[in-house]
C-alpha cells in the first residue's frame, strides 16, 4: 500500500505510507524486526547484498525493515527521495557533516544554533581542518558576502533554538547554489507538517526525531532527508563507518506511532503556543517575547510565507533578568522544568545554563541569547491550566524583581 505517487494528504501519508497489512499476515501495526543480523539463502546472495547488487538487509547498523519503513514515511512527509534514521539528532547532524566535508572545506552557519551543534562545529569540525564561519543568516546578503569557493555546506536552523530567529530558506538556498554549496536545514522545531525546506530549495533536512516527530518523550532519534544518492552516501559513510549512530527497531516503531498523530498534535501545540505568547506579550512582568506568530515579531512576515503555522516554541525575557527568570521557572507547578521539547507535557528551561551552556557568555551575546532568556515548549494540556500556571509564576517573578 505504498502511496509514493499519490497526492494523499499529510496525515494520511503519516499513517499509511509504505505499508499494507495484508503483506504482513494482516497486522494493522507494522511489525518490529528486533534483530541485529539477517540470514542469507545462499552465500552468493549474501555477497550480492554486501556489494550493493542486491537491496536485501544484512545488518541493522546499515538497514532494517522497521527502520526502512520509518525512513520511507519521513521521506514522503518531507518531499524527499530518501531518508536515513539515526540514534539521535546529533547522530544525524554529525553523520551528514562527516560525509560531506573534508579538510580545507568551509561550513557557513548562523550565529544561533542548538548548543551541541554549536559545540560540534566549533570544537569538533574545526579540529579536523574544516573552516567554520558564523554569520547572521537572517540577512541573506550576509551569506552572499561571506560565501567562497571553498564553501561546501550552508547550515542553519529556522526557527533557531532558542531565540526563534528565522532564516529565509529560499533566498539562502539560491545564494548557496550559485556557489556550488549544499544547504542543510534543521527542521526540528517545525516538522514537515509546518515547513518543508526541500520544497523551498534546501538540499538536506535534519531532525531531532526525539522531539515532535516522536512526541511522547520516550525516544532519542534523528532523521536525515534528501535525494537518494546523497542519502546512500550518508548511510554508508556517515552512519555505517563514521558514527555508528544506529537507531533501534523498537525506537523506530515508537516514532512511527508518534507520526500517526503528528498533524493533530502540531495543531494543538501551535494553538497553545499562540495563546501563551499573547498572554506573555501583554503581561507587565515580561520585557520581550520571541514568537513569530505575534504580528509585532520581526520574523512574522517570513514565517507567514514559509511556515504553515507558527510552531509550539516560545522564548521570552522577564523584567529583572536572570533572577526573575529563575524565579519564574521555580514557581511553575504544571509546566515541567526540563530540557528537550515537543512532548505532550509543556516544558520550560533556561538556555544560558542548560541547552546553550556550551557557548561562552560572549558567544551567547553575539548569538542573541540573553542570560535571562526562558524557553518554553507548549504542550498539549488544557490552555486554561497552562495560562493559570504561567500567570502564578509571573506574579512571583514580579515580586522578585521588586524586592
Amino acid at each position: 500500500m505504498s502511496h509514493a505517487s499519490s497526492p494523499q494528504g499529510f496525515a494520511t501519508r503519516a499513517i499509511h505510507h509504505g505499508y499494507d497489512p495484508l503483506d504482513h499476515q494482516g497486522a494493522l501495526v507494522p511489525p518490529i524486526f528486533q534483530t541485529s543480523t539477517f540470514a542469507f539463502d545462499s552465500a552468493e546472495y549474501g555477497a550480492a547484498c554486501f556489494s550493493g547488487e542486491e537491496k536485501g538487509h544484512f545488518y541493522t547498523r546499515i538497514s532494517n525493515p522497521t527502520l526502512a519503513l520509518l525512513e520511507q514515511r519521513m521521506a514522503a512527509l518531507e518531499g524527499a527521495e530518501a531518508a536515513v534514521a539515526f540514534g539521535s539528532g546529533m547522530g544525524a547532524i554529525t553523520a551528514t557533516c562527516w560525509t560531506l566535508l573534508q579538510p580545507g572545506d568551509e561550513l557557513i552557519t548562523d550565529t544561533t544554533l542548538y548548543g551541541c551543534t554549536h559545540s560540534f562545529f566549533m570544537h569538533g569540525l574545526q579540529r579536523f581542518g574544516v573552516k567554520v564561519t558564523r554569520i547572521d543568516m537572517t540577512d541573506p546578503q550576509a551569506l552572499a558576502d561571506a560565501i567562497s569557493s571553498t564553501t561546501r555546506l550552508v547550515y542553519f536552523e529556522t526557527p533557531a533554538n532558542p531565540n526563534m530567529r528565522l532564516v529565509d530558506i529560499a533566498a539562502c538556498s539560491a545564494i548557496a547554489h550559485r556557489h556550488g554549496a549544499l544547504v542543510v536545514v534543521d527542521n526540528t522545531y517545525c516538522t514537515p507538517y509546518l515547513q518543508q525546506p526541500l520544497s523551498l530549495g534546501a538540499d538536506v533536512v535534519v531532525h531531532s526525531a526525539t522531539k515532535y516527530l516522536n512526541g511522547h518523550g520516550d525516544v532519542t532519534a534523528g532523521i536525515v532527508a534528501c535525494n537518494a544518492e546523497l542519502a546512500m552516501r550518508v548511510r554508508l559513510e556517515g552512519l555505517k563507518d563514521m558514527t555508528g549512530a544506529v537507531l533501534s527497531p523498537n525506537d523506530a516503531h515508537l516514532i512511527m506511532r508518534g507520526l500517526k498523530t503528528l498533524a493533530l498534535r502540531m495543531d494543538r501545540h501551535c494553538k497553545n503556543a499562540e495563546a501563551i505568547a499573547r498572554t506573555l506579550a501583554s503581561h507587565p512582568a515580561v520585557a520581550r517575547v520571541y514568537f513569530p506568530g505575534l504580528e509585532s515579531d520581526p520574523y512574522h512576515a517570513l514565517a507567514s510565507r514559509q511556515m504553515k503555522r507558527f510552531g509550539g516554541m516560545i522564548a521570552f525575557e522577564l523584567k529583572g533578568g536572570l533572577d526573575a527568570g529563575r524565579t519564574f521557572m521555580n514557581h511553575l507547578s504544571l509546566i515541567t522544568r526540563a530540557v528537550s521539547l515537543g512532548d505532550a507535557e509543556s516544558l520550560a528551561q533556561h538556555p544560558a545554563s542548560m541547552t546553550h551552556s556550551t557557548y561562552t557568555p560572549e558567544e551567547r551575546a553575539a548569538a542573541g541569547i540573553p542570560e535571562g532568556l526562558v524557553r518554553l515548549s507548549a504542550g498539549l494540556e488544557d490552555i486554561e491550566d497552562l495560562i493559570a500556571d504561567i500567570e502564578r509564576a509571573l506574579a512571583a517573578s514580579q515580586l522578585r524583581a521588586a524586592a
